[in-house]
């Protein structure tokens, strides 16, 4: 199998090996999810003291659908806030997830990834140099190239943690 950042026909060429990063991120979470039961998504590790897979997909979910509203210079519309947020509760944690099946939220995250290869499909390489605003407070400045970037990378990030997840529930069983 030859791994390689493919970029699309249909995309300026920075912008698609930065997408293709993001799709290949996607694809990958996919594997390490699939077939996860509903007790597995929501465990919540050995002393039930971290993030649950749910939690952290909806997580993923949430901060890439802000980047792709940042990314097409719109606010995040109230309705998708109200279906997915807040990006933190009250005690600045993930909001708590449960009952929600691996095929819902991957469903879910699978439309905001689409959404991001139709914004990425009308974006010139020359956007990618656009500064935006993110953080809890918009406290932070990025290049939208760094915020699809971040995408990829963040994605990775909790896919590391949801393998470790994993790995527990398993001896749990």
């Amino acid at each position: 199998m030859l791994y390689d950042l493919q970029c699309e026909a249909n995309m300026a060429p920075i912008v698609g090996m930065l997408w293709s990063a993001v799709r290949e991120n996607n694809q990958r979470l996919k594997l390490i999810t699939e077939g996860m039961t509903l007790e597995e998504v929501d465990y919540k590790g050995p002393d039930g003291s971290y993030n649950s897979t749910a939690q952290l997909i909806r997580h993923l979910l949430y901060v890439d659908l802000n980047w792709v509203y940042r990314i097409k210079g719109e606010s995040l519309p109230k309705t998708l806030k109200e279906q997915f947020g807040p990006m933190i509760d009250e005690n600045n944690r993930l909001p708590m997830i449960e009952g929600k099946s691996v095929v819902t939220l991957m469903t879910n995250y699978e439309e905001v990834i689409k959404l991001l290869e139709d914004v990425c499909i009308q974006l010139p390489d020359t956007d990618l140099e656009k500064i935006v605003y993110f953080g809890h407070e918009n406290e932070k400045q990025a290049t939208i190239r760094w915020g699809i970037w971040h995408m990829a990378d963040h994605s990775r990030y909790h896919q590391a943690q949801i393998n470790q997840l994993r790995k527990w529930y398993r001896n749990v069983i």
